[in-house]
């Protein structure tokens, strides 16, 4: 039985993947040896990587160097305040909704199998999770609560809308944002995108014949190198 001819990626992609492979092996990071065909059409990148009050992480989905995201966490100050949001780049944008005026505007905190494309609501949504953490008399701050729906919450997916040559894709960010007593810590866990223009894609899809599986510490960390000012 002859093996099925296997297609070859986009240029623009296996350039870019080739290039990130050359950067990886020279810093002696390497990258995952998938056994995925060629014709996958899903870059997903597995990350663990704790945001930082005060530094936005940059989010750049399909590692080209250019930030498409920025994603914030804004620390327990002396009263106890939070915050974590997101910001898009350019004419990108989040999938959320707004409330009643009185409670604001959110980006949304998607379950599993949800598809991201042009069914959802995509806008300038940025915030995410904001709370305080209250103080016991005598004591440091004793408990925490948030508002918005990525209140205490794990696995759920930012639904993203970005631009690649003037083009739109879809991806989705993966992230934990949990309490634990006086500390609150927002995680991105992973994130991927799909390289076919307006074609959508399932959240926490991460196997499969269609899929590439990038290593943290390979292709996501090299993008730290980019500029994280946005337009």
């Amino acid at each position: 039985m002859k093996p099925r001819p296997v297609a070859k990626l986009r240029g623009a992609l296996e350039q870019r993947l080739t290039a990130y492979a050359m950067a990886a092996s020279a810093s002696g990071i390497g990258l995952l040896v998938w056994s995925q065909p060629a014709t996958a059409r899903i870059v997903y990148t597995k990350a663990n990587q704790q945001l930082q009050a005060g530094t936005p992480l940059p989010l750049d989905l399909n590692h080209d160097g250019i930030v498409d995201f920025l994603l914030s966490f804004t620390g327990i100050s002396t009263y106890g305040g939070f915050g974590v949001s997101v910001k898009a780049a350019g004419t990108n944008q989040v999938a959320g909704y707004c409330q009643h005026l009185s409670q604001g505007c959110w980006a949304s905190a998607l379950p599993p199998d949800r598809r991201v494309g042009s069914n959802q609501r995509f806008g300038f949504y940025g915030d995410m999770v904001f709370g305080d953490c209250s103080q016991a008399k005598k004591r440091s701050f004793s408990s925490c609560f948030g508002v918005g729906p990525w209140d205490n919450v794990q696995h759920r997916y930012l639904g993203l809308e970005f631009f690649i040559k003037s083009k739109v894709h879809y991806g989705w960010a993966r992230m934990n944002v949990t309490f634990s007593g006086s500390t609150v810590i927002a995680v991105l866990t992973g994130y991927a995108y799909e390289t076919v223009p307006d074609k959508p894609l399932v959240t926490g899809k991460t196997k499969g014949p269609d899929v590439i599986r990038l290593e943290p510490g390979s292709l996501g960390h090299l993008a730290r190198g980019a500029s994280v000012t946005l337009e």
